[in-house]
């Protein structure tokens, strides 16, 4: 029973023995045991040496043993000392090995085959610890998309901040859709644009993962501190900056209906007035006649233009 503690199962025997019947010699003890004298004596130096066993000052000793509550608390408390001085060394053995790692790894490297990738970009985003940027971008690793929102939504929870730029091809299906709007919910930043040239994903601005084998065997090219890992912050940076905030921070109540908020980041993800007409449950020339009020109220000639006019008005956040 208390083998989790250090301690073994002659050590155990014996201390139970003492429980049993306390005040006892090592010569008792060995006698009542079995044992030979020479282990029965070792045995109990050991338990003494654990807080489990006071030997008394009398001739011959005699050996008591400590309230199993009080002894067992005093051993566990002992080992919880030691996992944390555990813990200690592990990161001090883990800040040698990253030094090592970086200091000796290229800053270009290739993961290959679809489970790898998947564990990589996790392990990745689990080492963040400020910010990732993503460009989002079809097609997919099916297994991945459920286990990447589970990181991310963990994560942000944790405090990391999330900004992605999705192409408007990632959120054609109402799914996509729905997913990105739970992600917003729980604080990703998320802006749209047509056309991005490829898949990222960055952390804590000092790694680039760049898919470039999109069938089923993967690749990824992995990018540590370089000029291409500058130039694809840079890329980021331009894109997310001509990109439509894709839905609104709910922060404009007073200005723009949550309704109108919903209708443009529709709209910005380029779904069809059919598509949005479901989707809010309402008629699509009640769609059409709600986008030409916004499009007018914000002075635009397309809805693209009304998405720009609202995020420069900060009606999107």
């Amino acid at each position: 029973m208390l083998d989790a503690l250090g301690i073994s199962a002659e050590q155990e025997e014996l201390y139970q023995a003492l429980l049993r019947h306390p005040e006892r010699t090592a010569a008792e003890l060995a006698e009542a045991s079995g044992l030979p004298a020479s282990a029965v004596r070792r045995t109990l130096q050991e338990l003494q040496g654990r807080g489990l066993v006071i030997r008394t000052p009398t001739r011959p000793a005699r050996f008591r043993p400590e309230p199993p509550d009080l002894a067992i608390s005093v051993l566990a408390n002992s080992l919880h000392q030691r996992i944390d001085q555990a813990k200690l060394a592990a990161a001090e053995l883990t800040a040698l090995w990253q030094q090592g790692r970086i200091e000796h790894e290229p800053p270009v490297q290739i993961v290959q085959g679809a489970e790898a990738n998947i564990r990589y970009f996790q392990q990745v985003q689990r080492s963040t610890t400020s910010e990732v940027l993503t460009f989002d971008v079809p097609p997919y690793v099916l297994a991945g998309v459920s286990a990447q929102a589970e990181v991310q939504l963990e994560l942000m929870g944790k405090g990391v901040t999330y900004r992605t730029v999705y192409d408007r091809t990632a959120l054609a299906g109402t799914e996509e859709l729905e997913l990105a709007r739970t992600l917003n919910r729980h604080g990703e930043k998320a802006r749209v644009v047509d056309g991005l040239p490829l898949k990222l994903l960055i952390a804590d601005r000092a790694t680039a993962l760049v898919p470039f084998v999109l069938a089923d065997e993967r690749q990824t090219l992995v990018l540590k501190a370089s000029p291409l890992l500058d130039g694809l912050l840079a890329l980021f940076e331009s894109q997310w900056e001509r990109g439509t905030p894709l839905w609104g921070s709910g922060q404009a109540a007073d200005e723009i209906s949550e309704e109108d908020v919903q209708l443009l980041g529709f709209a910005a993800a380029g779904h069809t007035d059919e598509i949005i007409a479901r989707r809010l449950g309402v008629n699509r020339r009640t769609v059409e006649r709600r986008m030409r009020r916004l499009m007018d109220r914000l002075g635009a000639r397309t809805r693209f233009q009304a998405g720009i006019q609202a995020a420069r008005l900060g009606l999107l956040g």
